[in-house]
């Protein structure tokens, strides 16, 4: 028939319609941090998968949580749990910073190793 060729008619709309309160979601900063370093044990894309997000988000909290973590010191922490052939010593820290690396026994003078730390730090 004329007039019936696809080519012809007008393009599709797609048009969402959003109800309620609104899209836009409030996280807490336990929820972000809980995400972040569920990102860091998985991947990003399979954490912001699982709660909704995008994967920019998931990589701006990151960043986020990596700035903060250099204005006031702190470094995100690995534990290495799990007994075996290569288990090492119980209760010893080891703290790697570029090339060098320091272990504190327990029990040490937490004076001491907080100096060495710093010297570490000084050297990076």
């Amino acid at each position: 028939m004329p007039g019936d060729d696809v080519l012809m008619m007008p393009a599709g709309r797609r048009i969402e319609v959003f109800t309620g309160a609104g899209r836009r979601r409030r996280w807490s900063a336990e929820a972000k941090a809980q995400i972040v370093a569920e990102s860091y044990a998985t991947s990003v894309g399979e954490a912001a998968d699982r709660h909704g997000l995008s994967k920019t988000q998931v990589f701006t909290w990151r960043r986020g949580a990596q700035q903060i973590a250099a204005d006031t010191g702190f470094a995100r922490v690995e534990v290495d749990g799990f007994p075996g052939p290569q288990a090492r010593e119980v209760g010893v820290i080891e703290v790697t910073l570029g090339s060098a690396s320091i272990r504190i026994p327990p029990g040490s003078d937490p004076r001491l190793a907080s100096a060495v730390l710093m010297a570490l730090r000084v050297i990076r």
